[in-house]
C-alpha cells in the first residue's frame, strides 16, 4: 500500500501541495483565487468529497478524529513539474492561490497534504478539541517523538 501511487511521483518530480477543508465556496472565492495565474507545469486544484460528518455519534465516540465536522469537501492546490527549476515557480503559484482561496475556507485541513510551511497551527486546528487527547496518547506511546516525519502531534508535556 505504501507504495500505490509510486508511478504517478517519479523521484526527481517536483511538487507543492497545500490544501483546506472547505464548506462551500463562492462565486467571489473562484474568481479571487483565478487571479493567481497559471503558467508552465502542471497545476491542479481538486475538491474530494468528504463524508458528511455532521449526524452520526458524538465526537467523543467518532473513529473520525478531524474537528471540521462542516467541511463538505477536502481542497487540494497541486503543482507539479519535472523540471527542478520550476520549483519555486511551483511554491509562489501555490501559496498564492492559496492565500486567495483560505478566507473563504475553514481552518483545518487534510494533514497528510500540508507542506512544512503551512503546518504552524494548523495541526491543531484539523484535530480542534481532539488535539489535546492526541497529544497525551503520542507522549505515552512515543514521548521521544520518533515518528516525527509528518505534520507531527506533538507529546503533550508530562
Amino acid at each position: 500500500m505504501q507504495a500505490l501511487f509510486d508511478p504517478f511521483f517519479p523521484k526527481g518530480l517536483q511538487s507543492y501541495w497545500k490544501c483546506d477543508f472547505v464548506k462551500s465556496l463562492p462565486d467571489e472565492a473562484d474568481r479571487h483565487a483565478h487571479r493567481t495565474g497559471r503558467a508552465g507545469a502542471e497545476r491542479v486544484v481538486a475538491h474530494a468529497p468528504l463524508p458528511d460528518r455532521r449526524s452520526g455519534p458524538p465526537r467523543a465516540e467518532r473513529r473520525d478524529r478531524v474537528e471540521s465536522r462542516d467541511a463538505t469537501w477536502s481542497m487540494v492546490i497541486a503543482g507539479i513539474d519535472a523540471d527542478p527549476k520550476q520549483a519555486d515557480a511551483l511554491k509562489t503559484w501555490g501559496r498564492a492561490y492559496w492565500t486567495a482561496i483560505h478566507p473563504f475556507n475553514l481552518e483545518g485541513a487534510y494533514v497528510n497534504f500540508m507542506m512544512d510551511d503551512q503546518v504552524q497551527g494548523r495541526v491543531q486546528a484539523t484535530y480542534g478539541e481532539n488535539y489535546k487527547r492526541l497529544a497525551f496518547v503520542k507522549a505515552k506511546y512515543d514521548p521521544e517523538n520518533l515518528f516525527r516525519v509528518n505534520q507531527n502531534i506533538l507529546p503533550a508535556a508530562s
